[in-house]
């Protein structure tokens, strides 16, 4: 070796290459199981490592937004500023036009705080008492936020909807929330006799986020 070369630095873990491959932490502002499922399947190959509100033990905020849209910037910076790391957040819910838009932002406690999904079901059945499948027209929406800190001021956001109705007896036993009343009129199947495949694709959520990583991916 000449006298003036200088040899390179050894390829360990600690070179600048390899910290550059090293994950980002991205939490995902839920503690649903049902939501954490999706996101998951629909995060699968992202360049982030994944945990959730839930793992984290963080503690859920108080959603007091008056919109889908609200709430999900809401939950984002909540679980920004509580765990130091990138978030993203979605709120989401069941639009019914026979109720005017109800349940609306209060889906997921329809029929009061700490209701679970028979419950909200069993309230959203007596509402629409009566009605012909006609009148029962609603959609599912979905407002998604990503946020790198707490403090970013120019959040990224996606928003969807799912069109449907809903039966007055439920079909399936897949999906969550309202799935099993959710009829499909063009597939013939309500939302919880889907494959999680067929549902992520076809879904609020799953086209929100699918708009959302394209929109992350053009961020400078």
């Amino acid at each position: 070796m000449p006298h003036n070369s200088v040899p390179a630095p050894p390829k360990g873990p600690e070179t600048a290459g390899t910290l550059s491959r090293v994950p980002r932490r991205l939490v995902i502002a839920t503690g649903n199981a049902g939501k954490l499922r999706e996101f998951r399947s629909l995060l699968a190959g992202s360049p982030f490592e994944l945990t959730c509100s839930a793992e984290l033990g963080l503690p859920a905020p108080d959603e007091a937004g008056a919109t889908f849209l609200a709430n999900a910037l809401l939950k984002a910076r909540h679980a920004a500023v509580l765990s130091g790391s990138a978030a993203i957040a979605d709120d989401s819910g069941l639009e019914v036009d026979a109720l005017n838009g109800a349940p609306g932002i209060y889906s997921a406690r329809y029929a009061g705080l700490g209701a679970d999904d028979a419950a909200n079901n069993a309230k959203l059945m007596h509402a629409l008492a009566g009605l012909p499948l006609e009148q029962r027209r609603a959609r599912y929406r979905c407002a998604l936020v990503f946020i790198e800190t707490a403090a970013d001021a120019k959040p990224v956001i996606a928003e969807a909807d799912w069109q449907g109705f809903i039966l007055d007896a439920p079909r399936g036993g897949g999906g969550f929330g309202y799935d099993p009343y959710f009829w499909l009129p063009d597939l013939g199947r309500t939302a919880a006799e889907l494959h999680p495949s067929e549902k992520n694709r076809l879904s609020h959520r799953g086209k929100a986020l699918r708009a959302l990583r394209d929109l992350m991916a053009a961020r400078p």
